[in-house]
């Protein structure tokens, strides 16, 4: 599928990835005042569009980016070198490369800082913030399989709902360069016209003639579609789950949804990895993978924002 959703003008393109965000942040403008409205967070309704504001730039975009920096690009082969031969890559959003983990973190910092500023609860503050926040979750998984990225890792039983991705031609046939070159041969017979053009240009080409898109296709292997199974357990189910919590228990003490966030994102995001291909170049820690090491954190991080919450609530009662 073509990343980009229009082409406005010259370098100005509405891409698939970036009307996730957008439409994140509107759904989440919507959800906290709807709970604003209802008493269900600490903050007036009147302050919702500057939150959602501010969180969207220096929480998801400084710390997603940031994240995806340091936890990423830095410690893979080169990684150091190539970020210091390319600085502005820090800045190139639309070129992929957001952490999600990055910018939990980034919203953990921007929260704790606006709620000493509007002195409230930071942890009713992120209550609030992380009942919407799986919607935005979700809706960027949806972008990341348009994208055809972050890609699920084969499936070797005949998944019927196994889906190939072009992005992992070099991944499928990984120190066999003669298939990868039989493949543009062959795709050459098909479309003269791919000779000598650059991978991103075959694609293109493939998307509006079948059978160019069948041969490419012949050479790359079927995968779980991991980012939607990341969009439905991460974004929908999450949401689901927290969204009816608030509902059903309006006086939960403040840090329990902020606790329940941590602790169900990271156990789902640790099952999907298991379907997930780990990053090229990213080494296993202790036998997990980045996503899964860095989820084992927020689980410990969720159940003491459980624990504190519950054992702070208990004392102010007695």
């Amino acid at each position: 599928m073509d990343p980009v959703l229009l082409d406005v003008a010259g370098p100005i393109k509405l891409r698939w990835y970036g009307l996730g965000y957008l439409l994140g942040f509107v759904l989440g403008y919507y959800l906290l005042r709807w709970q604003a409205r209802r008493n269900l967070w600490v903050l007036p309704e009147a302050k919702v569009a500057d939150f959602i504001a501010y969180a969207a730039v220096f929480g998801v975009f400084v710390g997603g980016r940031l994240g995806y920096i340091l936890f990423y690009q830095i410690p893979k082969e080169g990684g150091w070198a190539q970020l210091v031969g390319d600085p502005l890559m820090v800045f190139r959003v639309w070129d992929g490369g957001m952490s999600s983990h990055g910018g939990i973190l980034g919203l953990m910092i921007f929260t704790f800082v606006f709620s000493r500023l509007q002195k409230v609860s930071w942890t009713g503050v992120g209550d609030g913030l992380c009942v919407v926040a799986p919607l935005g979750i979700g809706l960027v998984r949806v972008a990341n399989f348009i994208n055809g990225e972050l890609y699920g890792r084969v499936a070797t039983h005949g998944l019927s709902w196994a889906i190939k991705f072009p992005a992992s031609l070099s991944e499928d046939w990984k120190g066999k360069p003669e298939v990868i070159e039989r493949a543009f041969d062959d795709c050459t017979a098909v479309d003269p016209s791919v000779a000598g053009q650059s991978y991103e240009y075959l694609l293109a080409r493939a998307r509006e003639n079948p059978e160019l898109q069948e041969t490419l296709g012949s050479y790359i292997q079927a995968r779980h579609p991991s980012q939607l199974y990341e969009a439905v357990l991460e974004g929908l189910v999450l949401f689901l789950i927290l969204f009816i919590t608030r509902i059903r228990f309006p006086k939960l003490p403040t840090g329990v949804l902020t606790g329940m966030f941590f602790f169900f994102y990271a156990v789902f995001r640790i099952i999907v990895e298991n379907y997930r291909e780990p990053d090229l170049g990213q080494a296993l820690i202790f036998s997990l993978t980045k996503g899964q090491f860095y989820s084992v954190f927020m689980v410990i991080a969720g159940i003491a924002f459980i624990v504190n919450s519950i054992l702070r609530d208990k004392k102010k009662l007695s």
